[in-house]
């Protein structure tokens, strides 16, 4: 807890658990479409306060929170005979009343509200600050909500749901909680995104039980396979800097200049927001990701005024009824920009203007709509009528990782991928709202079927961006290659671009992998394509036609070239993957002969006969390849498929080779010739069963 070393999982893990939580939501219904849940009605106001007192939850706030939960009333205007809460008024009130001591007016709301027919009753726990900040995710007002799910029959809580962030981020929710323990929320700093605390340590957040330390969820559980048996990570969005994880804070901008200058805004400066020591002016601004940000401490604690007289601050419970009134929680637009590889460098911009009024949203009236875990819905469901089955909700999710160079491979020509040391957002263009990962899984929740873009945005890094296919038939679709999508530092990324647009082939496809690292990306595209790629890294970048013919061509970006890369009207067919055997044969027996002549760092061995032969086997294949691929741009089928089998012969004999040069060369440069030459191997078997010359 707290330290660089929690939990983590392999992208195997991550897909087979999400596969388990699809079949848990798929129980029992027939159809994607959930069933009703049963109607509500408000509790009397005795039995509602008297149920609100008993659950009332004790909060524990970030030392660095500048937003603690008050009364939007002070800050309420008329405009049109409505009763609004501005953003500028309360953002800039709530500073001019707070002075760096008590907070002003430690508030928070309750509403209370019974199934009918159903002993299963519902306190909802409102909390709101004037103002959101999190990471590029920022917004005028602030609601949270934690709902305790109590049968009034047996006088005992069954389900705890606190939210986090938005429905497309899981919620952190405990299902058949101890009776006697009261509800605790840890904060998360800025957003106010709620966890919760159940356990014996009250002020910090526990993923999973460890000995007799209870976990402070029971979400559905990621499940490892291989190296992590005894571990499980539940599925739900947790407290990342707790764990930790590292979190970097943005400057809320407003038409292009920080929001602490707009003249409305006359009590707010530079040290109201977050401490500038977690925080950053933008994503961009920085070559790679920071490594410096602290994890989360404890700062203030809000207990109930009836209760909890040992909390450093007393809040007020009031019922939401005395401020039902307030029609609106107004706001002008925020934006933020994702950076979007393209052709032509473009940036999708998302704005984010305010949640609204609780008493507007659906799981006010039914807070059973707030249950993002498919296997406590149907716990409930299971137990009341009042509450319908879970149904199968559509999930993109992914694990992000960071891309580094491997030490198995020649310098700057091989990578492999590490865990993430700071975590990322990832966004949907089709839905403009971003999400935070969480010990680098991404899981947005409630996507609809259909063509979408993703793109993973983290601070440092350069952007990411894929299409992915949402379909009816599936509940999790995976992003990235097998659910993982590397990040690269900007100060090691290149963009490749792929001009398709003018092409005699209508691509339909783009993947890119590296030597050691494997396949590191693969998406549809649309004419055209770009991508950011690590310096350090050599490519192999495949293309596919509408008629599923292949092509590829290698890349090999230099750190000293800053224009990037591009494949200037791609091919596919047995020309393009003759051309390519021939390109990465002649690399390989340039690297080989490097050595061989001293010019390379291999000791003096390296001159030896079965390098020498190495070589003349690598500059073989690459003549045979070349005349494969003047055979098919002559529309010479049967020569070509003839030299193809020439190519074949040649490469098992640079194999037999490389076995008997292995003692000669470097251990590096071994490596990179064996992944060389399977990947040769590869493309010519695709070139000699391409009906595509």
């Amino acid at each position: 807890m707290g330290d660089d070393s929690g939990p983590t999982v392999d992208r195997r893990t991550v897909l087979s658990a999400l596969a388990s939580v699809s079949a848990v939501g798929a129980a029992g219904c027939s159809a994607l479409e959930r069933g009703e849940d049963g109607q509500t009605t408000e509790v009397d106001a005795g039995p509602a306060r008297e149920l609100a007192t008993r659950f009332a939850p004790t909060v524990y706030f970030d030392v660095n929170e500048p937003w603690f939960p008050t009364d939007p009333r002070p800050y309420t205007t008329e405009r049109d005979g409505e009763t609004i809460v501005d953003g500028f008024d309360a953002f800039d009130g709530y500073h001019e009343r707070y002075t760096g001591e008590d907070p002003p007016n430690p508030s928070v709301f309750y509403n209370t509200v019974e199934y009918e027919n159903s002993s299963l009753t519902v306190v909802q726990y409102w909390f709101y600050s004037v103002f959101d900040q999190f990471t590029t995710n920022f917004h005028w007002h602030d609601w949270e909500v934690l709902h305790v799910f109590v049968d009034t029959e047996t006088d005992e809580p069954q389900l705890y749901v606190a939210s986090s962030h938005s429905r497309k981020v899981p919620n952190n929710e405990f299902l058949d909680p101890d009776p006697q323990v009261v509800p605790r929320i840890l904060s998360e700093l800025g957003s106010h995104s709620s966890t919760l605390s159940v356990n014996d340590v009250p002020d910090r957040f526990q993923r999973v039980t460890v000995d007799d330390l209870t976990a402070d969820i029971t979400n559905t559980s990621i499940e490892s396979i291989e190296d992590l048996t005894d571990i499980t990570l539940p599925l739900a969005y947790g407290l990342p800097r707790d764990e930790g994880s590292r979190l970097p804070y943005v400057v809320p901008e407003y038409e292009d200049a920080p929001i602490y200058d707009h003249e409305r805004l006359p009590s707010v400066t530079a040290d109201s927001l977050i401490d500038s020591e977690l925080t950053i002016r933008s994503y961009d601004a920085l070559t790679s990701p920071p490594t410096d940000l602290p994890t989360r401490e404890t700062g203030l604690v809000f207990g109930h005024r009836d209760r909890d007289a040992d909390a450093d601050l007393e809040y007020e419970l009031v019922p939401t009824a005395e401020i039902e009134h307030i029609t609106d929680f107004t706001g002008p637009q925020l934006s933020f920009e994702f950076a979007v590889p393209a052709v032509v460098e473009d940036a999708l911009a998302t704005h984010i203007t305010t949640t609204g009024a609780p008493w507007n949203q659906p799981r006010y009236e039914n807070p059973a709509a707030d249950i993002t875990d498919p296997r406590h819905r149907a716990a409930l469901a299971d137990r009341y009528d009042a509450i319908s089955d879970p149904a199968p909700v559509h999930m993109v999710a992914t694990r992000v990782t960071e891309t580094v160079t491997s030490d198995d491979a020649p310098e700057n020509e091989g990578l492999t991928t590490t865990e993430t040391s700071v975590e990322s957002l990832a966004l949907l263009e089709s839905d403009p709202e971003a999400v935070p990962t969480f010990g680098g899984l991404a899981v947005i929740r409630d996507v609809p079927a259909g063509e979408h873009r993703l793109t993973v945005n983290g601070a440092g890094r350069a952007p990411y961006s894929e299409r992915v296919t949402v379909s009816d038939d599936e509940t999790v679709t995976a992003a990235g290659v097998d659910g993982e999508i590397p990040l690269i530092a900007r100060e090691h990324a290149t963009k490749l671009e792929i001009f398709g647009e003018k092409a005699a082939v209508d691509l339909a496809t783009v993947a890119v992998e590296d030597d050691f690292a494997g396949r590191l990306y693969e998406s549809p595209v649309d004419r055209n394509d770009a991508l950011y790629v690590h310096v350090g890294g050599a490519y192999t970048t495949e293309v596919r036609d509408r008629d599923d013919a292949v092509g590829a061509y290698r890349v090999n970006p230099s750190p000293e070239e800053a224009s990037g890369v591009r494949i200037e009207l791609p091919e596919t067919g047995k020309a393009p993957l003759s051309e390519f055997v021939a390109d990465i044969a002649e690399e390989t027996r340039a690297a080989v002969a490097a050595r061989s002549s001293g010019d390379g760092k291999e000791t003096e061995r390296g001159s030896s006969n079965a390098v020498r032969g190495l070589e003349r086997s690598l500059a073989a294949v690459v003549e045979s390849a070349e005349r494969a691929a003047e055979r098919a741009r002559a529309k010479e089928r049967g020569n070509t498929d003839r030299q193809l089998e020439v190519v074949v012969e040649r490469l098992q004999r640079a194999e037999t080779r490389l076995v008997e040069a292995k003692d000669d060369l470097s251990e590096p440069l071994t490596n990179a010739t064996e992944n060389r030459l399977e990947q040769a191997n590869r493309r010519t078997e695709q070139a000699q069963n391409s009906k595509k010359l």
